[in-house]
């Protein structure tokens, strides 16, 4: 894998983005610190968390923080190699400044990644949403502050619409203050809604892209066959809601999608992933994994040409 440069920053991240959501369950610390391990080994330097992550344990307004905890233990001997990025703007509690991107709330959840992830700068830092209640000009300008201070290098967003994300470039740059250097859409072969007018946005405004549910929900992988049981250890069987319903239409799409990979030599999962890859300003491909092959099968996705 070649890295690719993040535009505007001295940030080059691997084509392969590590996504940790699953940390704590069904992913054990022990298991996803040998997965974070053999992922840096492999070549990826790119981890993706939130600060609202705790595996499948979670629910709106749970505490959070355990996949950046386990993380900072991962890392406590590499943090060097490594490009972090982790989010606020979920809910993590019941205080007003524990949802949303007010400056309180910023400060108040940075505080705590941080120090979960045992580290003094995160290298960028996601608005997770979204949010009505409070000023973009504060918000930024909180950002700004707080990359100041070197507790954050950039900042991104994720789950913006394009015309979010335009109203955002206007107060940024009507007030003089820092632009999102990339943005975190969901993205697949069955979601594209963000190619039609956020990735030429994206790409207009040099704002790189690192796409999120590629595999969506694991319904990429070829794993769930028409008619078929569904896998044990799927995320169909350990959190059915996290993944779409099955109907006869989707299967349609799924076979169409598996009769294209296997024509061009890949697995369902290596043409999803490089179909992402593939597209304008996509920088990097949030992938989680829970077995070392996994990864080993998102690397290999670049070995054939699509």
């Amino acid at each position: 894998m070649k890295n690719r440069q993040i535009p505007g920053t001295d940030l080059s991240v691997s084509p392969i983005c590590l996504g940790t959501m699953t940390f704590g369950t069904p992913v054990s610390e022990t298991d996803a610190v040998k997965l974070v391990h053999y992922a840096i080994d492999k070549g990826i330097n790119f981890i993706d968390t939130a600060n609202m992550y705790e595996g499948y344990t979670r629910y709106i307004g749970s505490s959070g923080g355990v996949a950046e905890e386990i993380l900072g233990k991962a890392l406590s001997s590499c943090r060097d190699k490594v490009v972090i990025a982790t989010k606020v703007g979920m809910k993590v509690g019941n205080a007003p400044e524990d949802e949303g991107t007010s400056p309180a709330a910023i400060r108040k959840q940075l505080e705590w990644s941080l120090k979960r992830l045992t580290m003094d700068t995160i290298d960028i830092y996601y608005l997770h949403q979204p949010d009505p209640e409070a000023s973009l000009a504060e918000i930024l300008a909180t950002l700004r502050e707080v990359i100041k201070e070197g507790k954050i290098r950039y900042y991104g967003i994720s789950n913006y619409s394009a015309e979010q994300l335009k109203e955002l470039l206007g107060a940024a740059d009507e007030n003089n203050l820092p632009r999102p250097v990339i943005c975190q859409p969901p993205l697949s072969l069955l979601k594209q809604d963000a190619l039609s007018v956020l990735l030429p946005l994206c790409e207009r405004e040099k704002i790189a892209v690192a796409p999120y549910q590629i595999l969506q929900g694991g319904l990429l992988t070829g794993k769930y066959k028409r008619g078929k049981e569904i896998p044990s250890d799927s995320r169909k069987a350990e959190k059915k809601e996290w993944v779409w319903d099955f109907n006869d239409e989707l299967f349609d799409k799924l076979e169409k999608f598996e009769e294209e990979a296997k024509k061009k030599g890949f697995t369902m999962t290596q043409y999803a992933i490089r179909w992402v890859l593939d597209q304008p300003t996509v920088v990097s491909a949030i992938v989680g994994v829970k077995h070392p092959s996994q990864i080993d099968s998102a690397i290999e996705s670049f070995s054939i040409s699509l």
